[in-house]
């Protein structure tokens, strides 16, 4: 009897890598991808123009490729929403629910498992690498509260941990997994040459936002200032572009900061009340928050003809636009630099 493992992939060089190692083994090979919207795969790269050269791709369903298995993308945006505001785990460093997101992936694999007849789950997890879920002392942690317990298999360090069902009952070999440890990718490289690797993605930075301190304060001051902690996808997404900058508690502005931004933000133009420039190049910037009276009008176009050609010049002429009012134009002399408090820029 064949037996048939789901593998969490995430795109990155461990999750291929433990994929592999059962494949190895004879095991059927399943991976699942969750997409809670957060995710650095696909998204800033694909749309900033200086980073055209960058290989676009889906870094998860370029994995299965490799491996040759079928990949299932699970969209958890909804559900993931407790995970990132009531994490019962805490944060990490910045607004990274680290355990608590493992947990709930394991769980939802494991109720995936359940419904297509699959044996074990496996992931690509390293004991003391970057994330919080991977401190040996929290493995036991992760597997007991997501329901995975014993069916959870880490290949990668498997031979350092306690024998897991899969082991014990001799559908793998537990002598064929490995006893990785620590931060050092040698390990992984060294293997990923050994079984023909040699395009993968890197793990710098890691593959959510989330684990990333300007955007955490984005995310922060987008709930302070609305009162709530909550967030719906767009924001997710416009998070992840332009310039954020909050001259006032009432509103904020987004400013591209390059044509695949301005191009990117056009998307959003029946949304929000918009500022561009039309005396000069310059960006498109979207304003968000309370309807702006005509002090607060001028100093968002000031601020965005800072950002555009005519930063030097005595009057820009800039176009606001509004879907309930229409447009209109707007003279205006550019905001010295000095004069942009640095209060009022997020990081």
């Amino acid at each position: 009897m064949t037996r048939k493992a789901v593998a969490l992939i995430s795109g990155g060089l461990d999750s291929l890598l433990a994929a592999k190692l059962i494949q190895q083994q004879g095991i059927e090979v399943e991976g699942i991808n969750f997409f809670t919207g957060f995710c650095v795969e696909g998204h800033t790269h694909a749309i900033r123009k200086h980073e055209r050269n960058r290989v676009k791709r889906n870094n998860a369903l370029w994995v299965a490729e490799q491996l040759g298995i079928k990949l299932h993308i699970i969209d958890i945006v909804d559900e993931y929403k407790d995970v990132v505001i009531n994490p019962k785990h805490g944060y990490g460093a910045n607004l990274n629910p680290c355990l608590d997101c493992k947990i709930f992936m394991l769980h939802k694999a494991q109720e995936w498992l359940k419904q297509h007849d699959f044996d074990f789950i496996i992931t690509g997890e390293v004991i003391g690498q970057r994330p919080k879920s991977q401190r040996k002392k929290l493995m036991p942690v992760v597997a007991e509260e997501s329901g995975a317990d014993d069916l959870l298999l880490r290949p990668l360090c498997a031979r350092s941990l306690p024998e897991t069902l899969p082991e014990r009952e001799g559908w793998v070999d537990r002598e064929k997994l490995k006893d990785f440890s620590g931060r050092s990718r040698k390990p992984q490289m060294a293997l990923a040459a050994e079984f023909g690797f040699e395009d993968y993605a890197q793990p710098a930075g890691g593959c959510c936002f989330l684990t990333d301190q300007s955007y955490s304060v984005k995310l922060q001051d987008l709930w302070d200032n609305r009162g709530k902690r909550d967030y719906e996808l767009d924001d997710i997404m416009l998070l992840k572009v332009g310039r954020h900058i909050r001259p006032s508690k009432a509103f904020k502005l987004i400013i591209a900061r390059e044509e695949g931004e301005n191009q990117f933000l056009s998307g959003y133009k029946r949304q929000f009340q918009t500022i561009s420039t039309v005396s000069h190049a310059g960006p498109l910037a979207l304003i968000e928050g309370e309807p702006l009276d005509p002090q607060q009008l001028e100093l968002a176009c000031a601020i965005t003809a800072r950002y555009s050609k005519g930063r030097d010049a005595d009057s820009v002429e800039m176009r606001f636009s509004d879907r309930e009012q229409g447009s209109r134009r707007i003279h205006v002399k550019p905001l010295p630099a000095a004069q942009i408090n640095p209060d009022w820029v997020i990081v």
